[in-house]
C-alpha cells in the first residue's frame, strides 16, 4: 500500500479549519486556491468563511499545500493539460459559504 502524500493530511487539515463556513451575509464569503497544476495556477477553489476562520491560518497551510503538490508535480512529472480554472469567487446560501455557480444564462 502507497502512503498518502503530505499533501492529502495539508488539505484534510484546511478542511477542517474552514468547516461548514457558516455565514450570515456574502461579506463574509471568500474564495481559497488550492494546490497546484502543473501549467501553472490553483488546482481547485474552497468557499471559506471569514465570520469563522482564521484567514492568516488558513493561508499559511493554503500555501503549504501549494507547495507540497509543487514538490508532488516535479517529482512525478505531471504534466499540465493547459485549463484555466477561473476564480468562481464565493456567495452566502443557507447560511453557508459556498462557490459561485453560474446559472444557465450565463456566458
Amino acid at each position: 500500500m502507497t502512503p498518502e502524500p503530505p499533501s492529502s493530511d495539508t488539505l484534510s487539515r484546511i478542511r477542517a479549519l474552514v468547516g461548514d463556513a457558516a455565514c450570515t451575509d456574502a461579506a463574509q464569503c471568500h474564495t481559497l486556491a488550492l494546490g497546484a497544476r502543473p501549467g501553472g495556477g490553483p488546482q481547485a477553489y474552497l468557499a471559506w468563511s471569514s465570520a469563522c476562520t482564521d484567514g492568516a491560518a488558513l493561508a499559511l497551510l493554503a500555501e503549504q499545500f501549494r507547495q507540497e503538490r509543487l514538490a508532488e508535480i516535479a517529482a512525478s512529472g505531471e504534466l499540465s493539460d493547459c485549463r484555466f480554472l477561473p476564480d468562481p469567487g464565493a456567495v452566502c446560501r443557507a447560511g453557508t459559504c459556498r462557490l459561485n455557480q453560474p446559472g444557465p444564462d450565463a456566458a
